[in-house]
């Protein structure tokens, strides 16, 4: 519902009384939010400890992250900085002096490499499926480093002329067709059947390529290889998986400099592609196809989430963001948008700010995927109606760093809070 006229965004009051409630983080489903995990055990029952990055996205901390929340084991978790993104914590590198993540100590006792912890965990706590050192498996994991080579070789080098980028496209598409023959082989819709540790060992880096390689080079990953989709289908069944999902937009943006560059073809599907995962609409596709992002419908509280989500952290978001204390009712009109579906027009130059947002929104560590889809599109919809700066992008995303997701000014007012 648009306003032909101006209109007054909602009261922060009125806001707070619309968002969701706080989960469960100790005993409910998987969440990036979580410090402690239960699973209906007592506290002493804890004998691990996760450390694994603040952004919710290293992939070697998902593949122990999933592992822990698939074999329901008690854990706590402690945040800690990626390079990428800032300053790692003293505290950390006095007890991992490389800075590596993730790692774990499993009864007192400090695990790095996340192969190394996964085998740790089966030895203490029972496999999830057949052991990592079966020689099914250790098959399949070899498959994921080959997968992952091809990738890399296809995303990460400048300058591939058309003949180099079609090679480099087949050669991952052979790997990826053996990825899919091994699913099509099992018993059901994992590698082995069920779902497997095999399975969290590609869970990661396929998230990432199917993410990457929609943005950079036009290629849909589950169009292209049905068995993988249904695969990805039937992790998205999985709370657990949900739980640590990420989305396009935030792989796309935070893999170049963790891969030291991706590299666009520039083809019309990719240019195409790419402006629909920055802006939207999502889905990023069209008509009848299916979502390449995920097949989960949008659950019927996502805006409201999001909207807690950003209430939770509004003094620290309008604080970082370009327009400042200006911030304050543009951030109101998106949210009215978001919740309401009221277009209030913002004041004149708020388009910046308001994309600023829009684009340092992260998956899963913010909120859920279709939450992140709410967001944006309210953040967009209200930069439209900017009556002087409605195409200004604002400040661009960094590609070599990602310094402009500095968690400390969180933890700060986290902490401040907490301190009240």
């Amino acid at each position: 519902m648009d306003c032909l006229e101006s209109c007054e965004p909602l009261r922060w009051e009125t806001l707070e009384s619309l968002a969701a409630p706080e989960p469960d983080l100790i005993q409910g489903p998987t969440s990036a939010q979580a410090r402690l995990r239960l699973f209906g055990q007592a506290e002493s029952a804890v004998r691990v400890t996760l450390y694994r990055d603040h952004h919710a996205w290293c992939p070697y901390c998902q593949k122990v992250w999933l592992w822990l929340e698939e074999r329901r084991i008690p854990y706590r978790i402690r945040k800690v900085t990626m390079f990428c993104y800032g300053n790692k914590e003293r505290w950390f590198t006095r007890l991992v002096p490389s800075g590596m993540l993730p790692a774990l100590e499993l009864d007192g006792h400090l695990i790095t490499e996340s192969d190394r912890i996964l085998e740790a965990l089966e030895r203490a706590f029972g496999s999830l499926g057949p052991s990592l050192q079966e020689p099914r498996v250790l098959q399949l994991r070899q498959l994921e480093r080959l997968l992952f080579r091809a990738w890399c070789q296809w995303l990460c080098v400048p300058g591939l002329g058309a003949e180099a980028e079609r090679r480099a496209r087949q050669t991952f598409d052979h790997y990826a067709a053996a990825m899919a023959e091994a699913i099509e082989t099992g018993a059901g819709p994992f590698l082995l059947g069920e779902l497997s540790s095999a399975d969290l060992v590609f869970v990661p880096y396929v998230e990432r390529m199917n993410a990457s390689l929609a943005y950079e080079k036009g290629y849909l990953l589950r169009q292209h290889h049905p068995a993988i989709d249904r695969w990805f289908t039937a992790l998205e069944q999985r709370s657990t998986y949900l739980g640590t999902q990420s989305d396009f937009h935030t792989h796309a943006h935070d893999l170049p400099p963790q891969m030291g560059g991706c590299y666009a073809n520039g083809s019309p599907e990719q240019q195409l592609l790419a402006a629909r995962i920055d802006a939207g609409p999502w889905p990023i596709v069209d008509g009848d196809q299916p979502d390449p992002e995920t097949s989960q419908a949008e659950p019927e509280n996502a805006a409201a989430l999001a909207l807690a989500r950003v209430l939770r952290h509004r003094g620290t978001l309008m604080q970082r963001n370009p327009l400042g204390p200006a911030f304050e009712q543009p951030l109101r009109c998106a949210l009215t948008a978001l919740i309401s579906g009221r277009h209030c027009p913002p004041p004149a130059g708020s388009a910046p700010g308001l994309r600023y947002l829009r684009d340092r929104i992260c998956v899963p560590r913010d909120m859920p995927l279709h939450a992140a889809r709410r967001l944006r599109g309210a953040l967009e919809a209200i930069a439209r109606l900017d009556p002087q700066a409605a195409g200004n992008q604002g400040e661009a995303i960094p590609r070599q760093h990602r310094r402009d997701q500095d968690p400390l000014p969180f933890q700060r007012a986290a902490a401040a809070g907490a301190a009240l």
